[in-house]
């Protein structure tokens, strides 16, 4: 999820991470083996003077299967559900604003989950920009996961513009 919004103008910082559960200071292993209650996410640092939250999450959308609980592509667990994390009433009306929205484009139940937004664990190193150390391993997964042609079945020619 880092390299869509790192292409935004705006956006000063994205950082992989764990969020949404309960133990302190996740490990990836940990997070990843599904005791942790944690979700797999990304923390977006950006200038709201530049970038709206409303086009933050139209490009969370069109990057996610929004249709499926505990899943995305090949990660199947409640690390890997879809969830917008909200830092205040605000964020969390153009969330449900916006979830609206994409449950009526699609004509389907949408399975995003809106959250209070807790604590964020920055995931290890290694996870840090794995799009841009990993190109090879990166193109890979999404080609053999099926991502790019889900995105392309749900949003069609939308999904390749964001």
């Amino acid at each position: 999820m880092e390299p869509p919004f790192e292409a935004l103008a705006g956006v000063g910082s994205v950082t992989s991470g764990y969020t949404g559960g309960t133990k302190e200071n996740p490990s990836y292993e940990e997070v990843s083996g599904g005791g942790t209650g944690h979700a797999e996410a990304v923390r977006i640092v950006y200038d709201p003077t530049k970038l709206s939250f409303e086009k933050l999450l139209d490009v969370f959308w069109h990057n996610i299967d929004p249709t499926v609980a505990d899943r995305q592509f090949c990660d199947v667990g409640s690390q890997y559900r879809s969830a917008i994390f909200v830092h205040d009433a605000a964020q969390r009306k153009a969330a449900e604003r916006s979830l609206t929205e994409v449950q009526k484009r699609l004509g389907v139940s949408v399975k995003t989950e809106i959250a209070e937004a807790g604590p964020f664990y920055r995931a290890e190193e290694y996870h840090q920009d794995y799009a841009r150390k990993n190109p090879l391993r990166y193109r890979y997964y999404r080609a053999s996961c099926g991502r790019d042609a889900r995105l392309e079945e749900i949003w069609g020619v939308d999904a390749a513009s964001h």
